[in-house]
């Protein structure tokens, strides 16, 4: 039986490059389903958020009265540990899911981008899918470089951005941002499930992949 950190956004706001406040949060259906999937193969989760804040699913994610439903049951959502007082250390993997929520907070927090940089240097499991990557923006190398540079991901793409409607109100793109910082970005199809596994790190593309993230954090587990 393994212990799994999950990280979650603590925002429920995006911020849009005209200032708009556009709600957000996590996306359920990234937390539920990798929820689930390692929950049900005896593992044990914790979630941290910053600030311990309890964290808001967006409600465009909340459309599936099954996601709805098993979301309400997860107890640990209620609860949060904060971030900042988290040890990686403590845990067998970490996993970080979406929803534009971590554009507005973890993609600047420095606890967060400490606690990946350990995560990934460790050699443990690190699963992160769709807006999740955007955490890796703060992760930062003793030479302010990135620990992620040279890696190949994967997140939710500019196709998918501009699909969704939000492209041009976006301050800044994933995509870009991450083939910025150095990684080899590798885009599937708009919408369908595309996971990407380098080392001990698991990216997914969009909602869709979570599951596949889930499955191969599980692999990792075994390993």
């Amino acid at each position: 039986m393994a212990d799994i950190l999950f990280v979650l956004t603590g925002s429920d706001v995006w911020t849009l490059n005209d200032g708009t406040k556009h709600p957000t949060g996590f996306w359920a259906e990234e937390a539920v389903v990798p929820y689930q999937a390692l929950t049900a193969a005896g593992h044990r989760v914790a979630v941290a958020t910053p600030g311990g804040v309890v964290p808001v699913a967006d409600r465009a994610s909340l459309t599936d009265p099954a996601v709805v439903e098993a979301l309400e049951a997860i107890e640990e959502f209620r609860r949060p540990l904060v971030l900042a007082e988290t040890d990686p250390a403590d845990y067998d993997a970490v996993f970080y899911p979406g929803g534009h929520g971590p554009m507005e907070d973890l993609a600047v927090d420095a606890d967060s981008g400490r606690l990946l940089t350990a995560a990934l240097a460790s050699g443990r499991p690190l699963g992160v899918v769709c807006h999740g990557p955007a955490a890796l923006l703060a992760a930062r190398t003793e030479d302010g470089g990135s620990p992620f540079a040279g890696y190949r991901l994967t997140g939710f793409t500019n196709a998918e951005e501009t699909q969704a409607g939000l492209a041009d109100r976006a301050p800044w793109l994933l995509q870009d941002r991450l083939v910025a910082l150095g990684a080899d970005f590798q885009e599937g199809e708009p919408w369908a499930p595309h996971s990407v596994v380098d080392r001990n790190l698991v990216t997914g593309q969009n909602p869709a992949s979570s599951a596949l993230v889930a499955a191969e954090l599980l692999k990792l587990l075994q390993a």
